[in-house]
C-alpha cells in the first residue's frame, strides 16, 4: 500500500523526472504536460502503439521514442509487441493526477478567452496558492497556447483573481457549463486554455494546471 501524502509528493517528482534528461546530450524535446498527456492517452486506449501516440501527441518520431523509453525507466509503463500500457505503479500514479486534475471540458469562445479552442480543467483545492493567475498563463504559452484565464470558486462564486466585477455578465451559459460539468467546491481552481486548435489549447490547460500543482506546500 502507497502512503497518500507520500504518492501525492512523488507523482509531481516523477513527472518532472520523465520530462528531464537522463544521460549526457540534448535535453528532450518534450515537457511535464506531455508526460501527463502520454499516460492520459494510455489509460485512455488501454494499449496504444508508439506511432498513434505520437500524432496524438503532435511529437515527432525521435522524441516519443525517448518519451517511452524515460516512461518505461521509472516504470510507469510496460512495453510489449502490441504496444504500451499503463504498469500498475504507472495507473497508480495516473490515478493520483486524476484526483487532482479532472478530464477536460471545451467550451466555446467568450470574452473570457483569446481564441476560438478553448479547454477547461478544474484543480481541486488549490486556490489560495493562486496569484495573479499570470505563472499560469506563462506555462500555456510555452507549450504552445495562446493563453489561460485563471478562475477560482470562493463563496459560491467563479472569479479571476483580482479582478471585480460579474466576469460572466452576458455569458450566464459559459457558467452555467463550467458548474455544470466541473461542479467546482470551495477553494478549487479552473484553467482555461486557448489556442488556435484543440490539441495546443489542452496541453495549455494542463501545463498550466501542473505548474499549479508544484507550487503545493506538502
Amino acid at each position: 500500500m502507497y502512503d497518500v501524502r507520500k504518492l501525492k509528493v512523488e507523482s509531481l517528482r516523477l513527472i518532472e523526472r520523465v520530462a528531464n534528461k537522463i544521460a549526457p546530450g540534448r535535453a528532450p524535446s518534450f515537457v511535464e504536460v506531455h508526460v501527463i498527456k502520454a499516460l492520459e492517452i494510455i489509460d485512455t486506449k488501454k494499449t496504444v502503439g508508439r506511432v498513434r501516440l505520437s500524432e496524438m501527441l503532435g511529437l515527432g518520431g525521435g522524441a516519443t521514442r525517448t518519451l517511452v523509453r524515460h516512461l518505461a525507466r521509472e516504470r510507469l509503463i510496460d512495453v510489449s509487441r502490441s504496444g504500451m500500457t499503463l504498469s500498475r505503479f504507472g495507473a497508480k500514479i495516473f490515478s493520483d493526477i486524476r484526483s487532482r486534475m479532472s478530464e477536460e471540458i471545451e467550451l466555446p469562445e467568450s470574452p473570457l478567452t483569446v481564441r476560438a479552442f478553448n479547454v477547461a480543467i478544474l484543480i481541486r483545492n488549490i486556490a489560495s496558492l493562486v496569484k495573479y493567475g499570470v505563472e499560469q498563463r506563462d506555462a500555456a504559452i510555452k507549450v504552445g497556447a495562446s493563453g489561460a484565464t485563471t478562475l477560482i470558486f470562493s463563496s459560491g462564486k467563479l472569479t479571476i483573481p483580482r479582478a471585480s466585477g460579474d466576469i460572466f455578465k452576458n455569458i450566464q451559459p459559459i457558467r452555467d457549463r463550467l458548474m455544470s460539468e466541473l461542479k467546482p467546491k470551495e477553494n478549487d481552481v479552473i484553467i482555461i486554455g486557448s489556442a488556435d486548435n484543440e490539441r495546443s489549447a489542452d496541453l495549455g490547460a494542463k501545463a498550466a494546471a501542473f505548474e499549479l500543482l508544484k507550487s503545493e506546500k506538502v
